[in-house]
């Protein structure tokens, strides 16, 4: 069984019952029920490219199984892998991360094709449906910086695009408390152990993914019917 591979932070709701698929469960601190569908006002749509090109996207926010979840379900997304980001390759395993003595971060690498969705998109996503950028270490009942809010920018247009974008939701003022998401440079990219991949599609019935990720999902579909795929 895989409960007894992974810490007590992936498994604080392992005895609670198995609540409703369509409930949709706000994070706590951030008000999704304003945010859904809505982006800042006067926000300027990036250009997306003419010829299909292969892009790199490197976010963090929690736990990486409802990260890697969402960006699953996007339309022009073609790949998604758990994994850790912020540290060497000799400290990126699940238990050293999980035990916060690492600089690691769990994250995901997203490969999405330009032409379909842009890196502004996956921006908006990341921020309003995907995690709660204003819980600083921590995410839900994950505490730790291993939990904490990045992005892992891949070169300086990435790094702007997202300057940018955190300067309109704070002008905006979409969340209640302010954004504590940090902005990295990408050093390393190391792929969690195998059992971590895809996991909620292979365990949908996962307490943890019952209560936190499928939500996600929903708000997901809600949001951005138009990327949503299935």
């Amino acid at each position: 069984m895989l409960v007894n591979r992974f810490p007590l932070s992936c498994y604080l709701l392992l005895g609670l019952s198995i609540v409703s698929l369509n409930l949709v469960v706000p994070i706590k601190g951030a008000s999704h029920t304003t945010v859904s569908a809505v982006t800042p006002k006067g926000s300027v749509k990036m250009p997306i490219a003419a010829a299909p090109r292969e892009e790199t996207a490197v976010f963090a926010g929690g736990c990486f199984w409802g990260m890697e979840a969402v960006f699953e379900h996007i339309k022009g997304v073609s790949n998604v892998v758990s994994g850790f980001s912020g540290d060497n390759q000799a400290t990126a395993n699940y238990e050293k991360v999980s035990s916060g003595n690492t600089q690691h971060a769990e994250s995901v690498k997203i490969t999405y094709n330009s032409s379909q969705i842009s890196y502004r998109k996956l921006l908006e996503i990341y921020f309003l449906v995907a995690h709660d950028p204003t819980q600083l270490n921590r995410q839900g009942p994950d505490i730790g910086s291993q939990y904490r809010s990045v992005i892992f920018f891949v070169n300086d247009q990435q790094k702007q695009m997202a300057q940018a974008y955190i300067a309109e939701l704070k002008g905006a003022h979409i969340f209640p408390k302010p954004v504590v998401t940090q902005l990295i440079a990408l050093k390393g990219f190391y792929p969690a152990e195998e059992y971590h991949q895809n996991f909620a599609a292979h365990h949908p019935n996962h307490p943890y993914i019952v209560r936190y990720d499928l939500p996600k999902l929903q708000r997901l579909r809600e949001t951005f019917p138009l990327l949503y795929k299935k």
